[in-house]
């Protein structure tokens, strides 16, 4: 008893172990977060404007001053650039071009992912022979640039009579979209423990057993890194839209696009930063809500080779 007091009191003396706490107002961590401030607010300043902008009359925006939250808020533009606003010939706002983007970005998005985490899960835990070549035709495909393919893409489109309309761009979109997400799928589920395929194998389980029972519920980060990349990736598209659709069955960037470079009259800044805010608004909420679950998708080994 003595001797551990004596050790307890040699300790005190001594005087506190471990590491050192580190002050909150480090120079350090001034010119860290100091950093991360400027650089939100960089990015943040546009974002800014543009909405504080979409909420002022057009005798308010002729004043110049952008960065002047406004002095009356209407929601006028708003309203103009979803329904009243001319894409062209029609003038009836983004309210047609949205729904065109999520019925190619639903299709799209669900048959890309699925095919492709089925590519991916049979490359990492079922080779077969030629998969090695498979996958380098697979990797070399996701980095052609996609100019040298619209000519002979309208081609076969043409052909099988679906060029101009929109279950012809949901097609375009899932194979474009194939490799990439193949690339993922099959660095995650490489990335995943080896005994587990084993054992399900050893319980007798299948090619669609093991996928379904196994890998499918380890897979949801995953899952969510692809659903973000292509829900983003398409409905941003203006390349494609433009080119493999027509007018009535154009997807909203290209509507967006025919708003604000419009020559017609006013040029109404205020209906233009509205309707861009419009079309961002779905990609901005998918990042928000699954933002988590893309960083634990990365992280675990979606750029694992």
């Amino acid at each position: 008893m003595a001797d551990a007091l004596e050790s307890k009191t040699t300790s005190l003396r001594d005087g506190p172990r471990g590491p050192k706490p580190r002050r909150t107002f480090s120079r350090r961590n001034i010119l860290l977060y100091g950093t991360l401030f400027v650089i939100a607010v960089y990015y943040a300043i546009p974002l800014y404007v543009m909405i504080v902008t979409s909420l002022k009359g057009m005798p308010e925006v002729r004043l110049g001053n952008i960065f002047s939250p406004p002095l009356e808020i209407t929601f006028a533009p708003w309203v103009k650039a979803w329904s009243e606003a001319c894409t062209g010939l029609t003038c009836r706002g983004l309210s047609i071009g949205f729904w065109n983007s999520v019925r190619i970005t639903i299709p799209s998005v669900i048959i890309s992912t699925i095919i492709a985490s089925v590519n991916g899960y049979g490359l990492a835990n079922w080779r077969f022979k030629g998969a090695n070549v498979f996958f380098t035709i697979l990797i070399f495909g996701s980095f052609i640039p996609y100019q040298v393919l619209l000519y002979p893409v309208v081609i076969l489109l043409r052909e099988i009579g679906l060029y101009g309309d929109l279950a012809g761009l949901v097609i375009v979109h899932t194979i474009f979209g194939m490799p990439i997400l193949t690339l993922l799928f099959r660095n995650y589920f490489s990335s995943l423990p080896e005994e587990l395929f084993k054992a399900a194998r050893v319980d007798g389980a299948g090619f669609w057993g093991i996928f379904l029972r196994v890998m499918l519920p380890m897979s949801i980060p995953i899952f969510a890194v692809a659903i973000i990349l292509q829900v983003t990736g398409i409905w941003n598209d203006f390349l494609f839209g433009v080119v493999y659709t027509g007018p009535e069955s154009y997807p909203m960037t290209v509507a967006l696009n025919n708003i604000v470079n419009s020559t017609q009259g006013v040029v109404e800044y205020n209906v233009n930063m509205a309707a861009t805010i419009i079309t961002g608004l779905v990609p901005l909420t998918i990042y928000f809500v699954s933002g988590k679950l893309f960083v634990r998708g990365i992280a675990a080994g979606a750029v694992k080779g």
